[in-house]
């Protein structure tokens, strides 16, 4: 199967190793590049992490970055997607291109509010029918998203 070029997923302060390896393989998988931004929770050096990631860490490009706001300074902006429950737009809705920036929140709190606001039209949901449920797991998230950005790309 020939994957487009890469998009990108970008792990905001992630605190879960085992999200984080998920990820990380989905990437390896996709041939997508996987963006940590800083402070983890926890060392890349973490077992949990490793295990999640087993032994396709060689096949991952993972760039780190020592802030959010570093982060933000050097992408364009038009490539961004924020991912959020706080919002209503869903991820379907978006058009997706080879190179975008797929960029979730933390684990526990989510994308920063200011980032939210400043970006609202760049922002889209996962939607749940179940309103007891608070959210999707990090690494199910991501997969979503980026399998809807492929799809779309025609990838087969």
């Amino acid at each position: 199967m020939k994957i487009t070029p890469p998009f990108n997923v970008v792990l905001v302060e992630p605190e879960i190793p085992p999200n984080t390896g998920s990820i990380a393989r989905l990437c390896g998988a996709t041939d997508s590049i996987l963006h940590l931004v800083k402070p983890l929770g926890f060392s890349t050096d973490d077992r949990y992490l490793k295990r999640a990631g087993l032994d396709y860490w060689q096949f991952v490009r993972i760039i780190y970055w020592e802030s959010f706001e570093a982060f933000l300074e050097k992408q364009p902006e038009k490539r961004l997607h924020f991912l959020s429950k706080k919002v209503s737009r869903p991820y379907y809705k978006a058009v997706f291109q080879p190179g975008d920036y797929l960029v979730f929140g933390k684990e526990t709190k989510g994308l920063p509010e200011e980032i939210i606001d400043l970006y609202q039209d760049r922002c889209l949901t996962l939607p749940m029918s179940n309103p007891n449920i608070r959210s999707l797991n990090l690494a199910m998230a991501a997969g979503i998203v980026l399998y809807e950005a492929l799809r779309q790309q025609g990838s087969e």
